[in-house]
C-alpha cells in the first residue's frame, strides 16, 4: 500500500485539512470503500501509535483509510472553535464527501472514533451524508449534558475543569514543520484565537441549547446509516450503549464490555476483544456488501462482572458474554426493594438524616481509566460508606445477574435551598468489602428536568428520583445490596455552596435483573498489531496520594502521570509531558473546594523544539466559580506567547 502521511482536503472554505491516508495498490483502478476517523489529537504524534497498526489492518484488507486532523488541530489549517461546533460537524460532511468524490474511493464510506471521534461520528451521522454508509462509535454518549465530562444529574463534574486544562495542553503545540512549512505563523495564530474553554463550559450549567447542539438524543431518527456502538463498564461512558439501541431507528447494534476508556482490543482492563475482527465484519456488510451476517447480531451483547474484592489497580475483571435480543429495558424484571430503618428491602415509616461531609467519596476513582496512572478504579466502599447514609438488604438467597439502570425515589427534603446527592448501588461481600456497582447523581435544583433548575424550600418533602449507571454485575447468593446515599461526592463532582443537611422519610430501590441468565457468547481474542517503532529516552512516572494539611484542615489529593519522552523511529518527533493535579477540601466548608492543575508538554526533532506550561486553577465559592488560567509557549527557549485569562461564572 501507499502511505500518505499529508493528503490534503480543501474545504468549502478554501481551509485546508490534513490527512494520513493508508491507501491498498491498485485503489486508482479499482476503487475501494474508505474509513474515516475525524478528530483533533495530532495524527502527527498525538494517536500515530494507536493510528498505525489499526488502520494499517484495514487498509490490508481492501479499505483507503483516512486520518483527519480537526480543523486548528495537528497539521490541519484554520482556528479550533469549540468541540462538537456547527463548524467541526459541517467539516465532517464536507470531508466525507471529498472522500466519496476520489477516484480511489466507491463512493461509500464508514467513520469510527472513540471519545471525540465516537462522539463527532454519530452527530455527523445524525446529518445524514449521503455517502456516509455505516459508523463504528466507542466510549460515546447520546446526552452531551447529561452523559458527558461536563455534568452529570445536573451537577458540574470535576473533570469539566480537567478536560479544559487538558485540551488547552493538548491544542497548544504546533503542526510538524516537516508537513507545514508556515508551521510557526498558524501556530501563534491558534495560540492567539484559543477559547477559553474552562469559562465556557461552566457557563452553561443547564441542558440548554449548548448542549441539546450534537446530543443525538433530540432526534435519533435523524441517522440513517447503521450504528456499531461499543464501550466499557469502567469507563465514565457507560450508558450509550442501551440509548442507542433503544433509540436509533436505523439498524443498530450494542456491546458493552468490562474495559477502560480504550479501544476493545488495547484496553487496560481485560479480557480484551477482537475489535479489528468485529470491525471488520461491520465495514465489510455495510460497505462491501459481503454477507458477514451482522445483520443478524443480537441487539445486545453484555460482560457479566463477577463480583471481586474492590481493588483500584484492577486490570482484569473475570465474568461472562451474554447477548440479548434487545438492551436490559426489554429483558429484565424489576425487583422493587422499599427502603426502611436502615434496611433495604424492608417498608417501614423511618426519618433519616444525612449529615453534610466533604469527605465522601475518596474511593470513588476516576471518570476515565485509561492506564494513565495508579488508583485510577473505585477502591473499597467502606470509608464513603461510613460517612453517608446505608439501607442494607438481607444476604440474597439466589443469584442475582443485574442488567440494565438501577433507580432510586426518594421523598427528600433539605434545610438549605441549594443541595445535591449521590446515590451508590454496592455489593457488600461477605469478606466485608463493600465494591461499587452503580452510581448515580443529582443536583436538587434539577429534581423536576435540566433544562432549568429552581431553589428548594428548607423544610419541605419533595419527590425525587436518581437513575443510576448502566451495569452487568452478577451478585452471588449470600451477598448483601447496599444503598449509599450522601450530599457531596468530592473529587468527583464540585460540592454545592452550603453544607446541607438531608432528610428521608421515604424511598425504594428498582433493580433490574436478567431472566434466566442470558444466552452465553463470545469474542476472539484481539489480533496482533504491526507496532509502531518508539525509543523510550526517559521512564514513565505517576503517583495518587491522599493526605491531610495539619494547619490548613484541608485534604488533599494529588495526582501526577507522565509517560516519559519518546522518539518517533518513524518520523522523529519527540515528545513529552507531565501533569500534576491538586485537589484540596475541607471536611465541612464546600467555598474551601479548589483544584490547581499544571500540564507541562513539549515536542521537537533535532534541533528543533518547542514546549509549552499551562497552569489552571478553580475555586467554588459561595455565589460563583472562580476560574483562572495561565499560558506560557516557548519555542528552543524563548518565550513567543503568554497569557493569563480570568473568569468569575455565577453558580
Amino acid at each position: 500500500m501507499k502511505i500518505h502521511p499529508d493528503m490534503g482536503i480543501s474545504l468549502p472554505d478554501g481551509t485546508r485539512l490534513s490527512a494520513r491516508v493508508w491507501l491498498p495498490d491498485g485503489a486508482d483502478s479499482e476503487p475501494v470503500p474508505a474509513i474515516l476517523e475525524y478528530l483533533p489529537y495530532r495524527k502527527s504524534d498525538g494517536t500515530a501509535a494507536r493510528d498505525h497498526g489499526m488502520h494499517l489492518h484495514f487498509a490490508r484488507h481492501g479499505y483507503a483509510c483516512v486520518r483527519v486532523d480537526r480543523r486548528g488541530c495537528g497539521d490541519s489549517e484554520g482556528l479550533f472553535d469549540d468541540e462538537y461546533s456547527e463548524e467541526e460537524l459541517q467539516d465532517g460532511v464536507d470531508i466525507i464527501k471529498w472522500i466519496a468524490a476520489q477516484p480511489w474511493c466507491t463512493g461509500r464510506v464508514g467513520i469510527q472514533g472513540i471519545s471525540w471521534g465516537g462522539f463527532n461520528g454519530v452527530q455527523i451521522a445524525a446529518r445524514a451524508p449521503d455517502a456516509l454508509k455505516a459508523v463504528i462509535t466507542i466510549g460515546t454518549t447520546a446526552d452531551r449534558y447529561h452523559n458527558d465530562i461536563h455534568y452529570k444529574g445536573g451537577i458540574q463534574l470535576s473533570e469539566n475543569i480537567g478536560w479544559a486544562a487538558t485540551v488547552s495542553s493538548w491544542f497548544s503545540m504546533p503542526p510538524d514543520p516537516e508537513i507545514r512549512p508556515n508551521w510557526r505563523e498558524l501556530w501563534l495564530d491558534r495560540l492567539e484565537n484559543a477559547p477559553f474553554l474552562a469559562s465556557r463550559w461552566c457557563h452553561h450549567a443547564d441542558r440548554d441549547a449548548y448542549w441539546k447542539h450534537g446530543s443525538i438524543c433530540e432526534d435519533y431518527g435523524a441517522i440513517k446509516a447503521p450504528v456499531l456502538v461499543m464501550g466499557g463498564l469502567h469507563d465514565g461512558y457507560r450508558n450509550a450503549m442501551a440509548m442507542m439501541v433503544d433509540g436509533i431507528t436505523s439498524p443498530v447494534k450494542g456491546i458493552t464490555g468490562p474495559w477502560s476508556h480504550k479501544y476493545p482490543n488495547i484496553t487496560t482492563i481485560g479480557p480484551a476483544i477482537d475489535y479489528l475482527g468485529e470491525a471488520l465484519r461491520w465495514w465489510d456488510h455495510w460497505l462491501k456488501d459481503e454477507p458477514t451476517d451482522v445483520d443478524n447480531d443480537p441487539a445486545y451483547r453484555a460482560y457479566i462482572m463477577d463480583s471481586i474484592a474492590p481493588d483500584a489497580d484492577l486490570d482484569f475483571r473475570p465474568g461472562r458474554w451474554i447477548e440479548m435480543s434487545g438492551t436490559p429495558t426489554s429483558v429484565c424484571d424489576v425487583l422493587a426493594f422499599p427502603l426502611g430503618n436502615g434496611v433495604l428491602g424492608q417498608k417501614e415509616a423511618f426519618q433519616a438524616r444525612i449529615e453534610p461531609d466533604l469527605s465522601c467519596g475518596r474511593a470513588t476513582g476516576e471518570f476515565f481509566t485509561s492506564g494513565f496512572g495508579p488508583g485510577e478504579k473505585p477502591d473499597n466502599q467502606l470509608r464513603d460508606d461510613a460517612v453517608s447514609l446505608c439501607y442494607d438488604s438481607a444476604p440474597t438467597d439466589a443469584t442475582l445477574d443485574l442488567v440494565g439502570a438501577a433507580r432510586v425515589s426518594l421523598h427528600i427534603a433539605s434545610d438549605k435551598p441549594h443541595a445535591q446527592i449521590a446515590v451508590r448501588l454496592c455489593d457488600v461481600r461477605p469478606d466485608g468489602t463493600s465494591a461499587l456497582i452503580s452510581m448515580g447523581l443529582l443536583n436538587l435544583r434539577h429534581r423536576d428536568g435540566f433544562e432549568t433548575k429552581s431553589d428548594l424550600m428548607p423544610g419541605e418533602v419533595y419527590p425525587i428520583t436518581v437513575d443510576l449507571d448502566q451495569m452487568a454485575y452478577n451478585l452471588p447468593a449470600g451477598h448483601r445490596l447496599r444503598v449509599a446515599i450522601s450530599s457531596s461526592y468530592w473529587p468527583f463532582c464540585w460540592p454545592e455552596r452550603d453544607a446541607a443537611t438531608l432528610t428521608i422519610t421515604e424511598g425504594n430501590l428498582r433493580l433490574p435483573v436478567l431472566k434466566e441468565g442470558g444466552t452465553p457468547c463470545s469474542f476472539d481474542p484481539p489480533l496482533d498489531m504491526e507496532a509502531r517503532r518508539y525509543r523510550q529516552l526517559s521512564e514513565p512516572s505517576a503517583l495518587r496520594e491522599w493526605r491531610e494539611d495539619p494547619e490548613t484542615g484541608h485534604m488533599i489529593l494529588e495526582v501526577y502521570g507522565s509517560p516519559g519522552k519518546k522518539e518517533d523511529l518513524e518520523n522523529g518527533l519527540i515528545t513529552d509531558y507531565a501533569v500534576r493535579e491538586i485537589w484540596s477540601i475541607k471536611k465541612n466548608d464546600p467555598t474551601s473546594a479548589e483544584v490547581k492543575i499544571s500540564w507541562a508538554r513539549s515536542l521537537g526533532r533535532g534541533d528543533w523544539s518547542v514546549s509549552s506550561n499551562i497552569v489552571t486553577r478553580m475555586r467554588g465559592s459561595h455565589d460563583h466559580f472562580e476560574i483562572w488560567q495561565h499560558t506560557q509557549v516557548f519555542e528552543g527557549k524563548e518565550k513567543v506567547f503568554e497569557r493569563t485569562e480570568s473568569e468569575t461564572v455565577p453558580r
